[in-house]
């Protein structure tokens, strides 16, 4: 997935979900503001997306539609929208990558049936995804919190992915 960073820190009580806001076509920047990470389910689950927007909304409400028929099981959830994103002829051909989160469990949610928990509570997707993610992991052992070790690492990926800006969206849930 090119043109976005998303990154996922669990630590010290919360778990926080930043991402850019730069949409590419191609080549050219048309928006640098836009907003990849939101709140569902009444604020419960936070989650972020890479790739095509409309296919990222498209999947956001698929999942609020799951998260009701399993309320409170994220996983569950998260299982039963991967196995219709695999199966379902429109749903297929969905372009897309997700992280969410609650406050038990966060999530990697592709196309290609995965449902991944991340190693040590970070996990980042888009084109600077690897870029963050190696940021937050050495920025996990300071005495940085989960969110200022999302603006940081974010702003490396920013840095260094011209698909990536520094308008930075955050959202944040209490764990503890």
């Amino acid at each position: 997935m090119h043109a976005t960073t998303i990154l996922m820190v669990r630590k010290g009580g919360r778990v926080v979900i930043g991402g850019d806001g730069q949409v590419s076509l191609g080549q050219t920047i048309v928006k640098g503001n836009a907003k990849k990470v939101r709140r569902l389910t009444k604020g419960g689950v936070i989650g972020g997306f890479a790739g095509s927007t409309a296919d990222a909304f498209t999947l956001f409400e698929r999942l609020e539609g799951k998260l009701e028929q399993y309320p409170g099981q994220l996983t569950r959830a998260c299982v039963e929208l991967t196995k219709d994103w695999r199966t379902d002829r429109y749903l297929r051909r969905l372009e897309a990558m997700m992280l969410v989160a609650d406050k038990e469990v966060g999530l990697l949610l592709s196309g290609s049936g995965d449902v991944l928990e991340p190693e040590g509570g970070i996990m980042a997707i888009g084109s600077g995804g690897n870029y963050a993610l190696a940021a937050a992991r050495a920025l996990a052992d300071s005495d940085m919190d989960a969110e200022a070790i999302v603006r940081r690492s974010l702003a490396i990926a920013a840095e260094i992915c011209v698909y990536t800006n520094a308008n930075i969206v955050i959202e944040t849930l209490e764990t503890a």
